[in-house]
């Protein structure tokens, strides 16, 4: 006859083995529907299309970790000089509108706050727009170059690199509050690189930068400049993210393992390395997210096979603005 002990301790194992399965079950409902809702589409009112993720696993590696959905849902672009908001995505024509709280703007007049330079990662497929312009105030004349741009700069840029643009433009008519300064002086450069932004706010006050905006109507004056920063970018496509997507063949998000970052196009019963309905692979479980499926075949590595091409943004063949700030502090 078995004593009470060895039955109490064969009841609290089935207790034990039975709570085990209801735990593993709830796991995986949980799981199911976290694959149901893994790829967010958007945050703060702007769609998060591919090659973008704010999920882990989503989207295109070569974005990982660039945009974040804060806890009050405002979108961030990560850059390596802090997280800037974003206005705005274009997919048509690719490009990211961020604003830098840190800038100048109208509301500050001739009261120039402490700001830092913006900065990108150069290791990423973003680069500053060329249709970003800057203007820099209460710059020192003896240390950078201030004087107006004579007309055939227009012609010859390069003769003119040296300069901070005085008579620009947009100093002369500030965008949304065009007598904003009464005692400070402006001038439009544009930096050739990040150190070379850092070595214009040593002697200046502090700057602001200003994107033109692309009004969609017949060329002429089809622009109109606004306060803030454009970023673009480049869309990778790959034949296996195409088929992903297509709804032909189930409709699936183009995503990545993070452990390897090998394609994944992730459907609803799983996560596979070809598109949702190829009869020919079998799902990963269901409920499997992105980054926790190592059975992974290399064959859905972007650019193994997979004919990585790129769409880029067509930039018009314009002149290089504005130049170094001046001889004695050049970089480049």
């Amino acid at each position: 006859m078995a004593s009470p002990f060895s039955i109490k301790s064969l009841s609290s194992a089935n207790n034990s083995t039975f709570f085990l399965v209801l735990v593993l079950i709830s796991l995986c409902l949980k799981l199911a529907e976290a694959q149901a809702k893994l790829c967010r589409t958007s945050c703060g009112g702007i769609p998060i299309n591919y090659p973008f993720g704010i999920d882990d696993g989503c989207g295109s590696p070569y974005y990982r970790h660039i945009l974040v959905c804060s806890n009050s849902g405002q979108l961030e672009l990560r850059t390596p000089s802090g997280r800037y908001p974003v206005t705005n995505i274009s997919y048509a024509d690719p490009h990211i509108l961020v604003k830098d709280p840190f800038m100048w703007n109208c509301q500050d007049r001739d009261n120039f706050r402490p700001t830092r330079p913006f900065s990108l990662d150069t290791s990423t497929h973003l680069r500053l727009s060329s249709q970003n312009d800057y203007l820099f105030f209460n710059c020192s004349e003896y240390d950078v170059i201030i004087e107006p741009k004579p007309m055939f700069c227009e012609r010859f840029p390069e003769q003119c690199d040296s300069t901070c643009d005085s008579a620009s433009y947009l100093c002369r008519h500030l965008p949304e509050c065009a007598y904003a300064l009464s005692q400070s002086s402006c001038c439009s450069y544009y930096p050739k690189a990040t150190e070379s932004l850092r070595m214009m706010l040593k002697y200046c006050k502090t700057y602001t930068s200003v994107y033109w905006r692309n009004l969609g109507i017949t060329p002429g004056y089809n622009q109109i400049p606004e306060y803030g920063i454009r970023v673009d970018y480049e869309i990778p496509v790959t034949i296996h993210c195409l088929q992903c997507e297509d709804n032909v063949k189930g409709g699936g998000t183009c995503g990545f393992d993070t452990e390897s970052q090998n394609f994944l196009c992730l459907c609803k019963k799983g996560n596979v390395t070809t598109y949702c309905q190829d009869q020919n692979v079998q799902h990963n479980r269901p409920g499997a997210v992105a980054g926790t499926v190592t059975a992974v075949s290399v064959a859905g590595a972007f650019g193994i096979g997979a004919g990585v091409w790129y769409l880029r943004k067509l930039r018009a063949k314009a002149p290089v603005t504005h130049g170094v700030q001046s001889n004695e502090n050049r970089l480049f």
